[in-house]
């Protein structure tokens, strides 16, 4: 590979979420672009939606254009045998661009690819690369909890993954811990997330604001962060919590919200592109969710100065946040305990202001030039093997 330029493959299910993966995955292609590598980001389902975050004009797009959507509009056996169609026309179309344009390295982000992408032989190293701990991977820790037939479909599904993986040159996780689990893979390695940017000013942390950055979903426990909120409003009527984000459970949070008359304290937010202006405008970042894998929200905050109080979620935060040094991780899904988090800060303002120094420079070790080392050192490793 010495005097050829190496050629990366990304596969993603869609780029239209402005944050999380998403901004991961653009990150790191352009990164890798601007850096000499060939990189290539093949979607499953963009169907001409716009990306929600801008590629280096040097990555190269191209859309499977496979509606999975569409299998939601049937029911029972048609709605099965209409996902194999589109299953088997997915793969057809992939193996196809792969035998097409040859890559050195293909990363599947775990979702459908996972299914069938050993068995395309285009000569290219597979890796898979996980978002999620290995409970969560394909969402299959809620489906889990819809009952006894949807348990056992996942329980199948997740046989079908571990098999699959197994057959990877490699997966790579954000956790030692999350690692650990994966003990069907060949290999396995530990790379965080990278601090898309680390800005030249942060907050001054004099503003009476806290911000939570989340889709309204399940796993950001935002029934904790609500029930927290009206005990931090009772000791501390004139902060308050800005929230951007969007999701399915909008309206669960719009009315938890009205229920407890915090409609004047708690203000929601579409999320927005410029997102690093509002952590500059706040003083403590808060994260109430259930789980989390390597939780970028908590990278781009403490990169602002800006001090974080979290739930010890089993995995992400506790690998980020340095209790006591650089911010606070206060007991799983207790909100009196994440109310009491956020109210120290807001009443110590010298300790504020100490956590917040110190997380922008603890941060400095999730750089996107010392993140992403890490990777050009692992294609470079996994080459060598493979030939």
């Amino acid at each position: 590979m010495a005097n050829k330029i190496m050629h990366i493959l990304y596969i993603y299910p869609e780029i239209t979420i402005k944050g999380g993966a998403d901004r991961v995955i653009v990150g790191k292609a352009n990164y890798l672009a601007t850096h000499g590598y060939k990189v290539t980001i093949v979607t499953e389902a963009q169907m001409g939606r716009e990306l929600s975050f801008s590629l280096d004009e040097r990555v190269q797009h191209i859309d499977m254009g496979i509606d999975f959507n569409s299998q939601y509009r049937q029911h029972g056996l048609r709605r099965l045998i209409t996902y194999l169609t589109l299953i088997r026309r997915y793969k057809r179309k992939l193996a196809s661009t792969l035998q097409m344009l040859h890559p050195d390295i293909v990363i599947t982000a775990m979702g459908r690819s996972i299914d069938f992408i050993t068995s395309i032989h285009d000569g290219s190293v597979k890796i898979g690369e996980a978002h999620s701990v290995k409970a969560n991977v394909r969402s299959l820790n809620v489906m889990e909890r819809k009952g006894p037939l949807h348990r056992l479909v996942a329980y199948c599904i997740r046989w079908r993954v571990n098999r699959k993986v197994s057959r990877l040159d490699a997966m790579v996780l954000l956790t030692q811990q999350d690692a650990d689990s994966w003990t069907e893979a060949k290999q396995t390695f530990v790379i965080p997330n990278a601090v898309p940017q680390i800005p030249e000013r942060c907050s001054s942390l004099e503003n009476k604001q806290v911000l939570m950055v989340a889709r309204y979903n399940d796993a950001k426990g935002y029934n904790y962060l609500v029930d927290a909120w009206q005990e931090v409003y009772e000791r501390h009527p004139d902060w308050t919590l800005n929230v951007y984000g969007s999701g399915e459970l909008h309206d669960d949070v719009i009315r938890w919200i009205q229920q407890r008359h915090l409609s004047n304290s708690i203000l929601l937010h579409e999320p927005v592109n410029a997102i690093m202006e509002q952590y500059l405008q706040s003083s403590i970042l808060v994260m109430s969710s259930r789980y989390e894998a390597f939780p970028m929200v908590l990278l781009e905050a403490m990169s602002c100065g800006v001090p974080c109080v979290s739930f010890d979620t089993p995995h992400g935060p506790r690998n980020i946040i340095r209790d006591g040094e650089d911010g606070l991780l206060v007991e799983y899904l207790n909100p009196q305990a994440l109310a009491d988090g956020i109210c120290r800060l807001i009443e110590d303002v010298s300790l504020r202001k100490e956590l917040g120094a110190n997380a922008r420079r603890n941060i400095q070790r999730f750089s996107q030039d010392a993140v992403m080392r890490q990777w050009m050192d692992l294609f470079c490793t996994l080459i060598n093997q493979h030939q």
